[in-house]
C-alpha cells in the first residue's frame, strides 16, 4: 500500500515505528537492534535490518546524541604515512567504528612527535568525541595531556591518562618470535635482524621478540641492523648483509624492507633462499607475487581494530562497569619460497 503525499512535497520519512510493523516487533526491539544493545534474538536482529533497509529508514544520530549526552563519534589519533600497515590498521578501526554505530573522525600526525599528538587528542576532545582511538606508534617522552573520555592504544602501551585508558595489541612480539622460530627451526644457527626506526613501538616489540627467540633457543645475537621501513633501507641493509658470509636468515621487521634487502642480496650473487633465507612482517598480500615470494608473517589487523573497538565501545556506553582483557589476536606465519634450510643442510 503506497502513501498519499501531497503535490509537490517530499514523502514523510520512515519512523522506527514503521520499521517495528514490517518487521512484526515492538518499537523497543528495533531500538535495541539498531543501537547494537544485547538480548535481541539473531532472527529478531535480522528482521528489523531487513525491514530498516526496506523502508530506507535511517537512525536520527543527532537526535540520539541529544537524548543520550553523547555525539556517537570515535576520534583517531593516526600517523601520517601511506605505509601497508598503518593503512591497512585504520581500515579495520573505520568498519569497526561503522559496524559498532558510531561516526569516525580522525586526525593525523606529523612523524610522531608528542606535541602532535597531544594537539590531535585536544582536537577530538573539543569536537565532543565520546572515545579516542591512538594508533600513533610513536611516542617518545611523557605526553602531557589529561581527557574525560575512554582512550583506547592500540599496538602501544599508554602515553598519558584518561579517565580510562584501554589497550589492545596486534600481537608484534609474538609475531616475531614465531618469524625468528621458523628460521631457527629450519637449523639456522642463529637470525640477523633488520629492525624498523627505534622510535616506532612496532620496531621495539618485533626486535624484542627477535630477541627473545634467540635467547630461548641459546642462540648468538648479531648486532641489529636498522631500517626507516623502506625498501631502500632494506636494499642498503642487504648490501651489508650479503658481505658477510656467516650470514643466512634475516628477520626483517616489514615486507618492504625484506623486499629491498631480496633484491640486495640476490643483486650480490646471494641466491634467496638457497644462500640466505628472508622472513618479513605484516603480511602483504602483494609480495606473495614476487621472486621468491615472500616468507612473512601476518598481522591481525582487523582482529585487533574489532577487539580494540569493543572495549571502547564497552567503556563509552557502560562506563561503571569493568572491563574484560582484550583477547590475544592470532598467530599466522606465512611459508613462502623466501625460506629454507641454510646451505649446510643442502649438502
Amino acid at each position: 500500500m503506497t502513501r498519499a503525499v501531497a503535490h509537490g512535497t517530499a514523502p514523510a520519512a520512515p519512523r522506527s515505528a514503521d520499521v517495528a510493523r514490517v518487521a512484526g516487533v515492538s518499537r523497543k526491539t528495533v531500538s535495541r537492534v539498531l543501537n547494537n544493545e544485547p538480548y535481541v534474538s539473531e532472527e529478531a536482529r535480522r528482521r528489523v535490518l531487513e525491514a530498516a533497509e526496506q523502508l530506507g529508514y535511517r537512525l536520527n544520530h543527532a537526535a540520539r546524541a541529544l537524548a543520550s549526552g553523547r555525539s556517537r563519534s570515535i576520534g583517531v589519533v593516526a600517523l601520517g604515512t601511506a605505509g601497508y600497515g598503518t593503512a591497512s590498521l585504520l581500515v579495520g578501526i573505520e568498519r569497526a567504528v561503522r559496524d559498532a554505530g558510531y561516526a569516525l573522525r580522525m586526525v593525523n600526525t606529523v612523524d610522531g612527535q608528542p606535541e602532535g599528538i597531544a594537539g590531535a587528542v585536544n582536537s577530538l576532545v573539543e569536537q565532543g568525541v565520546d572515545g579516542i582511538v591512538v594508533s600513533e606508534p610513536i611516542v617518545e617522552g611523557e605526553v602531557s595531556v589529561r581527557i574525560d573520555v575512554p582512550l583506547l592504544f592500540l599496538g602501544a602501551p599508554p602515553a598519558f591518562t584518561s579517565a580510562r585508558t584501554l589497550t589492545a595489541g596486534v600481537g608484534a612480539f609474538e609475531l616475531a618470535r614465531a618469524a625468528t622460530d621458523h628460521l631457527l627451526d629450519l637449523g639456522h644457527t642463529t637470525v640477523h635482524h633488520l629492525a624498523g626506526p627505534r622510535q616506532w613501538y612496532a620496531s621495539k616489540d618485533r626486535t624484542e621478540g627477535w630477541r627473545a627467540a634467540l635467547a630461548a633457543r641459546g642462540a648468538y645475537e648479531p648486532p641489529v641492523i636498522e631500517g626507516d621501513w623502506s625498501p631502500e633501507s632494506g636494499f642498503e641493509a642487504g648490501r651489508a648483509l650479503a658481505a658477510d658470509p656467516s650470514v643466512t636468515g634475516v628477520f626483517a621487521a616489514g615486507d618492504e624492507m625484506a623486499i629491498g634487502l631480496v633484491h640486495a642480496l640476490r643483486e650480490a650473487g646471494r641466491r634467496v633462499p638457497e644462500d640466505i633465507s628472508v622472513v618479513g612482517f605484516d603480511g602483504n598480500p602483494v609480495f606473495a607475487y614476487v621472486h621468491p615470494p615472500l616468507t612473512t608473517v601476518r598481522q591481525p589487523f582487523d582482529e585487533a581494530a574489532r577487539e580494540g573497538i569493543r572495549l571502547l565501545v564497552q567503556a563509552i556506553e557502560a562506563p561503571d562497569t569493568d572491563l574484560p582483557a582484550a583477547s590475544e589476536p592470532p598467530i599466522e606465519l606465512v611459508v613462502r619460497g623466501s625460506t629454507a634450510p641454510p646451505p649446510s643442510h643442502h649438502n
